[in-house]
């Protein structure tokens, strides 16, 4: 993950967290749209900022390679 990646996730989060505490908001189908509320206002930062920048802020990089190591090493033994 960027620097930008990490921030926007913790905006998103904490945008989340604020909307879903001064809503008071209990249950499923509440949660999930304070989550979505959070989200979008990551997203909306995200899409300004690369407005301004004149690039995208999302990194091409990911570590799926590390998924295939490790399918790759020995079963290991487990104990009863």
């Amino acid at each position: 993950m960027t620097d930008w990646e990490l921030i926007l996730t913790m905006v998103g989060e904490k945008a989340t967290k604020d909307i879903t505490s001064a809503k008071d908001v209990n249950g499923f189908p509440e949660l999930k749209q304070t989550a979505r509320e959070g989200g979008d206002i990551a997203k909306n930062t995200r899409k300004e900022l690369e407005q301004k920048i004149g690039k995208s802020i999302i990194s091409n990089e990911n570590y799926l390679h590390l998924t295939e190591k490790k399918k790759q090493l020995p079963e290991r033994r487990k104990f009863k």
